[in-house]
């Protein structure tokens, strides 16, 4: 399971968001990176970190989850190497921001490319939601797996881990988002809605997304209630601009729907290019996603979360997020991406069509059962299989899991396969400008038309650092103060 958490939802997704990043920054500012160097610097730590974490992992000295709440404890080199892919991370993000200003240098007052100011919003929110978690490895969790200090904090541990873990939920999304806002309505022969309602959704998150993470601690003892509430209020408000996503994308499709021969309230959605695995995937990760946002408002909600929490209704909950409206998603970029890399043919349309079902319908499967198992009450992080008091009307939906699991199981080598098959052909070359496109959409409205003030940085900065210091600063202040290193460790 630690292998699973830590491999998908940290190394899979950082190296493909700063590798799509790197792509979205290089062709929507038609330049390349000022220092190409420094990005490469940043994929090699972050490669180094990935073989320094997982070798503990591999030789079960860092069987801790990839939450690695203390008293758990994994050998050093866990810690470190994880400390090595954020930083890594963080020096992909300066790569992007330093050409992007030189960029700007050129090109005062044109609007920033979308696909590169989603891109620049998603980096600097990841500098800033990450240092939680710096602080917790560096100050906490790496001297105490050398030896260096005997005990930990887990009160405050956590809470340096969740001002990172739920905004890493929008580390994961913002990339995503891109391609919804700014590829997708190309790739389904459309245009986007708004860019003006695109940019105000990037900003809503990068403000919103980092001062949250107390709806996650809802059962600490060491929080008070008053600041729990102002963080589950917080969380609402991020459902604000994924509400605003939903509609500006949804309107984007019904306008491409329509200019196919899309007929009443429904009719322009089957006239959508579903024959497209780039489009179906992404379809269907936001199909996925939507049950996944509703799932989130019972997360922050505090009498409910109570019922709910570390039960199986969570697992169920971010695999709808993470593995769906984000591995979906960045399957579904892939089968356009991966082409365009090699200058071929995708080396099976209809397979990936499929397979973008399969994951879909298994995902259904194996989400609602675990949904229904927290319900009932079925904890998380538990090896339910060796359990001796499994109640019986547990075992239908646990054996639901199973068969949901094994059909995204066999999804995902489809992919993998296609996915190889394409890279290593050398029939399957394509015509120009066929299958190796990137697909940028146009807006409605000019990007020009956009007001200056949604491409003007500094009151957005200034708002999100002022918020992260109002929602974090008193509590982390108190609970530095009281820090209390006295919890030994545990290697499980």
């Amino acid at each position: 399971l630690t292998l699973h958490g830590v491999l998908n939802a940290l190394v899979f997704t950082t190296f493909f968001i700063t590798g799509f990043l790197t792509l979205t920054t290089i062709y929507g500012l038609k330049r390349p990176l000022k220092y190409p160097v420094l990005n490469q610097v940043g994929f090699w730590t972050m490669v180094v970190g990935l073989v320094m974490a997982a070798v503990p992992i591999l030789l079960n000295q860092a069987s801790v989850l990839y939450t690695f709440y203390p008293p758990l404890k994994a050998n050093g080199f866990f810690y470190l190497g994880l400390t090595l892919v954020v930083v890594g991370s963080w020096i992909e993000g300066y790569g992007f921001i330093f050409t992007w200003r030189d960029w700007r240098k050129e090109n005062p007052g044109t609007r920033t490319p979308l696909m590169t100011f989603g891109g620049l919003i998603t980096m600097v929110m990841w500098q800033l939601a990450t240092l939680g978690v710096a602080v917790e490895i560096l100050t906490m969790l790496l001297p105490w797996a050398f030896g260096w200090i005997d005990g930990t904090d887990p009160q405050l541990a956590r809470t340096y881990f969740w001002f990172t873990g739920h905004p890493l939920v929008y580390f994961w999304l913002l990339p995503a988002y891109v391609s919804w806002y700014a590829m997708l309505p190309k790739l389904a022969g459309g245009k986007l809605f708004s860019d003006s309602l695109a940019r105000i959704a990037f900003w809503l998150f990068l403000l919103l997304s980092v001062p949250l993470g107390f709806h996650h601690q809802f059962v600490d003892p060491g929080v008070p209630a008053g600041w729990k509430y102002i963080h589950a209020v917080l969380t609402y408000s991020v459902f604000f601009p994924s509400m605003l996503t939903a509609f500006t994308v949804i309107a984007s499709l019904e306008r491409a729907g329509r200019a196919r021969g899309g007929k009443g309230l429904l009719g322009w959605i089957p006239k959508l290019p579903w024959s497209n695995p780039a489009v179906s995937g992404q379809l269907l990760a936001g199909i996925l996603f939507f049950f996944g946002g509703i799932g989130g408002l019972t997360n922050a909600s505090y009498n409910i979360n109570l019922v709910i929490h570390n039960t199986a209704w969570v697992s169920g909950h971010f695999h709808l997020t993470v593995a769906s409206a984000v591995a979906l998603s960045f399957m579904a970029i892939s089968y356009w991406l991966v082409p365009y890399l090699r200058g071929k043919k995708l080396w099976s349309r209809k397979w990936a069509v499929i397979q973008t079902w399969l994951w879909f319908v298994g995902m259904l499967i194996f989400s609602n059962a675990m949904h229904v198992l927290g319900l009932l009450g079925a904890p998380r992080r538990t090896p339910l299989g060796e359990a001796p008091y499994i109640p019986e009307e547990w075992s239908g939906h646990l054996l639901r899991t199973s068969i949901g699991g094994a059909i995204l199981m066999v999804s995902a080598y489809m992919f993998i396969y296609n996915i190889a098959r394409t890279w290593w052909s050398k029939k399957l070359d394509a015509g120009p400008g066929e299958e190796t496109e990137i697909p940028v959409a146009e807006s409605v409205h000019p990007a020009q038309e956009t007001p200056a003030k949604l491409d003007w940085w500094t009151p957005w900065l200034v708002g999100t650092i002022a918020l992260v210091l109002v929602a974090y600063g008193p509590q982390l202040i108190e609970q530095i103060s009281n820090i209390d290193l006295s919890s030994p460790g545990v290697m499980p």
